[in-house]
């Protein structure tokens, strides 16, 4: 069976719980807290990361099993990773550093490294996007090296590329399959509040006004303190949340504050009104903690493998399919059960895309 040969652009937390979650199930074995342990003839086994790039004087040059544990890393470690032998290398700055991660970043002092030299030599299938939010032009970046090499693109961040025409069709063009945008956790806060939202719909509970509101630890909290780097990641959250009514409901959503000690701990609140039968009055206040990293790896392993099908069939251009099912701003938005339906169908070649 054939490997999956990843690279990712961002060693960070998300990046810490992918590569430890992969050596746990290949030690494992088994899929418990995966939602499938195939997809496909894949496994979680059969992913193997073979190039990394950052920009931390902490991380770059270092083994990435190493580099996933250097500060400001925080997330828990699951298991021991024995050396890779993949070296982190320096990838592009740009806009990858906002103004509160440049105070516990330090920039390293190597010189920036061939994007798409080092994707061709390390044989790289696709690249998986885990800048910080608000990293624009250093995405797109990424996602033009990932055409030039002719690799496909996995974009986790809410920056708009598998979701947006223009680079749809770049992509379509270069034949290569591309899926995102904003990964969307194994039970986090967006899957959670889609289906409150839907179930209220369904169940003809008139939705009056929702919030959803956030609060972690982590440098990705720490990030979002910068207001103009949040644009899109508002968007990614509330429009998969608008999807799931008919009607227009008065929504607001996205992260409230940064508390250094929850490390990678993420605590989410969901609050809903609304009006059922009679016009008598209903609320729905739930209150999520997870450990966020691992929330995204869950998701992220489905994602790289969904994209590794998609390569292997030659599908190009926007994969709908594993995009409605992995991540907050897909092409076309879907609820819940309909977008699992519709990866399983592709993943077992009963759906295009």
């Amino acid at each position: 069976m054939g490997r999956i040969r990843v690279a990712m652009a961002g060693v960070g937390n998300c990046a810490s719980a992918i590569v430890q979650g992969v050596r746990y199930y290949s030690e494992k074995g088994s899929g418990d807290g995966l939602t499938y342990w195939k997809v496909g003839k894949y496994t979680p086994e059969d992913i193997e990361f073979v190039a990394a790039f950052d920009v931390s004087a902490k991380k770059v040059g270092l083994d990435l099993s190493r580099a996933i544990f250097q500060a400001p890393n925080n997330t828990a470690k699951i298991c021991d990773v024995p050396k890779m032998g993949v070296e982190v290398k320096k990838g592009p700055v740009l806009d990858g550093l906002g103004k509160y991660l440049k105070d516990v970043v330090p920039l390293a002092s190597r010189r920036e490294s061939d994007v798409v030299e080092e994707l061709d030599r390390s044989g790289a299938e696709m690249l998986v996007n885990y800048l910080p939010v608000g990293s624009t032009r250093a995405s797109h970046a990424y996602a033009e090296a990932a055409i030039e090499s002719g690799v496909g693109f996995v974009n986790a961040i809410p920056v708009f590329i598998a979701s947006e025409s223009r680079w749809a069709g770049r992509f379509s063009k270069a034949k290569l399959p591309c899926a995102g945008d904003d990964v969307m956790s194994q039970l986090g806060a967006t899957v959670l509040h889609k289906t409150m939202v839907k179930l209220a719909v369904d169940r003809g509970v008139k939705v009056d006004e929702t919030y959803q509101l956030n609060i972690g630890g982590d440098t990705d909290f720490l990030n979002m303190l910068e207001e103009t780097r949040l644009k899109d990641k508002r968007e990614s959250k509330t429009s998969a949340v608008r999807a799931m009514s008919p009607y227009e409901v008065p929504t607001r959503i996205g992260p409230s504050d940064y508390v250094p000690f929850l490390k990678n701990d993420k605590v989410c609140y969901i609050w809903l009104k609304g009006k059922y039968f009679g016009g008598a009055v209903v609320k729905v206040d739930v209150k999520l903690h997870v450990i966020d990293a691992y929330d995204s790896g869950g998701v992220m392993v489905d994602a790289i493998r969904g994209t590794r099908i998609a390569l292997d069939r030659g599908v190009r251009g926007q994969l709908t399919s594993v995009s409605a099912f992995c991540f907050k701003h897909p092409p076309i938005q879907m609820p819940y059960p309909e977008a699992k339906t519709a990866f399983e169908e592709f993943s077992s070649g009963r759906r295009e895309r």
